[in-house]
Formats: structure tokens, sequence, C-alpha cells
């Protein structure tokens, strides 16, 4: 299918996001937080996104967390063996600005020195230099990133550098890695999936000294050639977003050694996966559950 594209290069879609779970018994109470609705920025437009939660909670709360992404609290008193929650979204995206300088930034060394105490760095990047529960900062990972990081190169060149060895140094394997797998975990064994990539380049650029963060979304991928594209065949994605003086945030898929563009939809961004998670919360009762995710990402012709 061809994208439809207005005369600012904008790609429309239609985005269909299902979760359901299903518990061996009833849940008798329970509590949810949910990043299922897209956040709108300069190059991302929204033009309506809603939930259809079953069954209906008695309470629901919908407002912004501390990273300014949307965010939906839902709780529930009463017993289910179900909870069912579809997200339906139309959006447009357009081309990312352009970092200017030749896309190449400052050296690495002077927006390290610009991020430190003494430095004059913006008090908002700053919180994205640290460890966070799912990205360690290390020696061992600062010493993988240096092959990249060479004396005096420009910042983004390096980091372009380093999510192409990212690409080329790992192989992408579903059955690798599971929520508790951690970045030096990933060092080791070089398999995983996008959330581990985003996850292991962040903490290289953290353990430099620099500001990056974690990216969760959609990515618009096309069926082979003849094939139709499949109702719920898709999948959420992750990437990283590095902080560059002058150009801002700029956001690196370590997956598909590419940068972001008009196929990669915009969901949330925090420090790591546990700020963005789609869905997390607690319950009491309901013993085993299955679940079941459905993604469907449509351009609109």
């Amino acid at each position: 299918m061809t994208m439809a594209a207005r005369n600012d290069g904008a790609v429309h879609y239609r985005i269909l996001h299902e979760t359901r779970y299903t518990y061996a018994a009833p849940v008798s109470v329970s509590r949810h937080v949910l990043h299922l609705l897209p956040r709108a920025c300069d190059w991302q437009r929204v033009q309506e996104a809603k939930l259809d939660i079953t069954p209906v909670p008695a309470r629901r709360v919908d407002g912004s967390d501390p990273f300014g992404n949307p965010e939906t609290r839902i709780a529930f008193s009463a017993p289910h063996d179900v909870l069912a929650v579809t997200s339906r979204v139309r959006l447009s995206v357009s081309p990312r600005p352009r970092p200017c300088g030749g896309g190449r930034g400052p050296a690495w060394e002077a927006v390290q020195a610009s991020l430190r105490l003494e430095g004059d760095a913006p008090l908002e990047p700053r919180r994205y230099r640290f460890e966070s529960p799912h990205v360690r900062v290390k020696n061992e990972l600062a010493s993988y990133a240096l092959a990249s990081f060479t004396p005096g190169r420009p910042l983004l060149a390096a980091t372009d550098d380093l999510v192409a060895r990212i690409h080329r140094e790992f192989r992408y394997d579903p059955d690798a890695t599971h929520i508790g797998t951690t970045v030096m975990d990933l060092l080791a064994q070089r398999r995983g999936v996008c959330q581990d990539f985003a996850h292991f380049a962040i903490a290289c650029l953290r353990s430099l000294g620099l500001a990056a963060r974690y990216v969760s979304g959609y990515l618009c991928t096309e069926p082979p050639p003849g094939s139709p594209r499949l109702v719920g065949a898709d999948a959420s994605h992750a990437w990283f977003a590095l902080w560059c003086p002058g150009a801002g945030w700029v956001e690196f898929d370590p997956t598909n050694d590419c940068r972001a563009d008009t196929r990669h939809i915009l969901l949330a961004q925090g420090r790591d996966f546990g700020d963005v998670s789609p869905l997390r919360g607690v319950i009491q009762g309901g013993g085993a559950h299955s679940l079941a995710v459905a993604v469907t990402v449509l351009p609109v012709a």
C-alpha cells in the first residue's frame, strides 16, 4: 500500500493496539497504569486517540506522567476474569527536523563537558544522564562505546557509528532475552530484541556522560510484495533519542541501523522501558493468566 502524504511529507496512519488478559480465576481488585495513547509533538499530530476498556473500570484518571506522556490510571473493585484494552489512534507523522551542521553535531567531548555539574547544558536532558532500573552505567559499556567515540569525533557521527556496530554485532533473537535481562547480559550474549538494543545503546551513551532516553512506539513495515497487510501482525517497537546541543533530541534505531523517520510513530519516552510500559499494574487473585497482544499499523491511502 502506498503511504499517503501531505505537501510537508507527512504520512497518515491508523493504529489499533489490542491487549487482552485472561485469568484462570477471578481478579477481585486491581490497579493499572497505561501508556497506550501517543504524545503529540512538532512532527507528530494526533487527530484521534481513545481507549476502550472492558470491563468498565470503577475509576479512571487520564493525565500526564512526569515525562509528559499521556497516561491513564484505572482501578477495578468488582471481580473479573478478563481485562481487554483497545487503543484506536489516527495521526500523522512528518519528517523529523534535520540537525544543522550536516547532521554531525559538536565534538562529543564538548557535549559531555556541558552535561557535567558545572556545565551549561539545560536541566531537562540532565535527568537522562544517570542510571535507571533497566540502564546501568559501567566502565565495560563505556569501553564498548569508545570504539565509536574517538577523540574529537562529532557527536552524531559517533552515535551513527555506535548504532551501526550494534546492528552488525548483535543478533535479533526474540527467544534470547526476557524482562529481567540486563544490559551486561546483553553485552555478553549479543542477542536480543529492539527493547534490549535500545537499553544497551542508552547505557553505552550514559556511561560516557551523555544524555539519552528510551522511546517506545510503533514501526510501520511493509508486507512482502504481493502479500496483504495482516491485521494484528505488527508489534510495538523501541529506539532511543540522544540530546545534542543545537539540534535537541535526535532519534536513532539500532535494531534497523537508521535514524527515526516517518515510519517511526512515537508513543512515549522516558528513562527506560519501566517508565513507559504499555500496561502494568497489581492485581489480587487471578491465579495464572494468558496475555494476547495484537497491533495493526495501517498507512492511510
